[in-house]
């Protein structure tokens, strides 16, 4: 009989340490700097902290510049200073308060010695707050292999030169760790006679400020300034700059002696926010995350997937490592199981998004593939054998593999999944479903619910089915139609208004009727078909 006392009340105080830990770790309040304020890297990444029960202190989003506004680093510098204080973590983008966010880092015409004073405001902030951990996510520039006529993400000669600019820096490198035929020596020749010396300049400068900048960054990091950093080699190629700048960084790293607690370089960038987040999160509330990965039949871990030099086994490793985890070999020892769809040959495919002169019609993303039913039968053995699952949606390259989603769907398995993600690359589908798989453990089901609808509405029905609808709707509607497919010619409420539409069918057809889905509204905060904005009802 005593020992059924003691056995009793034992529980009872292991309920009541337990419930008073997690109800005291709640509520930490955590600043956040972000990389932009698209969608995806603003509001997608914090609504998730927030449904995990965190304050969010965040700056106002017109403080975010897209078109080279040299007054948004001081004011997001300014707004760091005021708020730090009240902060217990902060996780800042560099590329924001150096240069006012990702796009502008690419076309900036800032000194080194204005990036260099805001490096020194940055190291000031441990001063007005000594206890505060800082978190920090830097890019490297991309490489793109050809410009855009009418894009904004880039210098506007990048356009006319940016083939060639790619092209010859891309030999040049090669020629420095590999050799050059004598026909590739004499191509880099004449691109590089082609090529007007002031746009090289202007282009080769820029980024070596940005390299500069990146290694005084790891010096705050080596100092315990920073206390995690995590570098982002954005969109690039073989033996791009990229991949040159990402070498000289490694190097200057070893040479300091920094290791993988403190500092990791690797592809992606827009996913880094919600990593580092989790990882605040993970120290704050004492937490080490486990986790059990499977993959698809095929070569799985081996993947080298579109718009990454490393394996998806490798990203997954290191993502889940910065968000403070670790695998493990038993799924029973894991916090939850991520499933990982890959193609089971390794290819990502790139169906999604087309337009119509550019489109493979012969190819039908709902038709199941080799590895579709594989997939889908073994997360419905996961879930029905109760463990907690994930699934990193990444055989496309920007949005669902709809055969999978519909065989999801009529499984009813789309709800019992704790987190789901699908979007852009690789690497940023992964590291957004390791945050939030991480997460979960702080959610309600309301609040696991609300993320997988936004992600089902974003990476489903928007990047795999009405985005490619719209753009084709655009395509024979409007003349001059390449343009207004990235810029809307001024009609953007005609094309939300369709979005939104599209959207909300899609919503009726394939998801439960939620509440917030009750006429949800959907708009191009970045005035193009990139990516959509989904509000829903309050």
């Amino acid at each position: 009989m005593r020992k059924n006392f003691l056995y009793k009340l034992f529980l009872i105080l292991t309920i009541i340490f337990c419930t008073t830990a997690r109800a005291n770790a709640a509520g930490e309040k955590i600043l956040f700097v972000p990389v932009d304020d698209r969608p995806i890297t603003f509001n997608e990444t914090v609504d998730v902290l927030q449904q995990a029960g965190c304050e969010m202190i965040l700056p106002p989003k017109n403080y975010f510049d897209r078109f080279g506004n040299s007054e948004s680093p001081e004011k997001i510098l300014a707004w760091l200073e005021k708020n730090v204080s009240s902060a217990d973590a902060a996780v800042i983008s560099s590329d924001a308060i150096l240069y006012g966010g990702l796009i502008p880092s690419r076309k900036h015409e800032f000194s080194a010695d204005v990036l260099n004073s805001r490096l020194e405001r940055l190291k000031a902030l441990r001063k007005k707050n000594p206890n505060l951990k800082i978190y920090v996510l830097c890019s490297l520039m991309r490489t793109p292999h050809e410009g855009t006529e009418g894009s904004i993400e880039e210098p506007e000669y990048y356009a006319q030169y940016g083939k060639d600019i790619f092209t010859a820096t891309s030999l040049a490198y090669k020629n420095e760790t590999v050799g050059l035929t004598s026909g590739e020596r004499m191509a880099m020749n004449n691109l590089f006679i082609n090529i007007p010396t002031e746009i090289f300049n202007d282009w080769y400068e820029r980024r070596q400020k940005n390299l500069d900048a990146t290694k005084k960054i790891l010096d705050l990091t080596n100092d315990g300034t920073i206390s995690y950093l995590i570098i982002g080699r954005d969109d690039h190629w073989a033996f791009s700059q990229t991949q040159r700048e990402s070498q000289e960084i490694i190097s200057y790293a070893e040479k300091n002696n920094l290791t993988k607690t403190k500092f990791q370089m690797l592809s992606g960038i827009d996913e880094f926010g919600l990593l580092l987040l989790t990882r605040a999160v993970d120290d704050l509330r004492g937490n080490s995350p486990k986790v059990y990965v499977d993959y698809n039949i095929g070569i799985g871990a081996k993947t080298f997937p579109a718009y990454s030099d490393e394996t998806v086994g490798v990203a997954i490793n290191s993502e889940l490592s910065i968000a403070g985890g670790q695998i493990v070999n038993n799924p029973k020892a894991a916090d939850f199981v991520l499933l990982v769809n890959t193609d089971p040959a390794g290819e990502t495919y790139h169906s999604h998004n087309a337009l119509p002169n550019q489109r493979d019609e012969n190819f039908d993303s709902n038709a199941p593939r080799y590895g579709t039913k594989y997939f889908v039968d073994m997360v419905e053995r996961y879930v029905d054998k109760g463990y907690p699952v994930c699934v990193a949606d990444i055989t496309f390259a920007n949005g669902a593999d709809n055969a999978m989603m519909n065989l999801l769907k009529e499984r009813d398995l789309l709800f019992k999944l704790q987190a789901y993600a699908g979007w852009n690359t690789a690497n940023n589908t992964l590291g957004f479903v390791i945050g939030t798989g991480i997460l979960t453990r702080y959610m309600t089901q309301e609040s696991k619910d609300k993320l997988l609808a936004m992600r089902y509405l974003d990476d489903w029905a928007y990047q795999a089915n009405v985005r490619t609808t719209v753009g084709d709707w655009i395509f024979y509607e409007f003349p001059n139609s390449e343009k207004f497919y990235s810029g809307f010619g001024g009609k953007n409420i005609t094309v939300e208004n369709k979005i939104t539409e599209l959207m909300r069918e899609f919503a009726a057809k394939n998801l439960p009727p939620y509440e917030f889905l009750r006429d949800f509204k959907v708009s191009c905060a970045w005035n193009r078909m990139f990516e959509v904005e989904i509000n829903f009802s309050e």
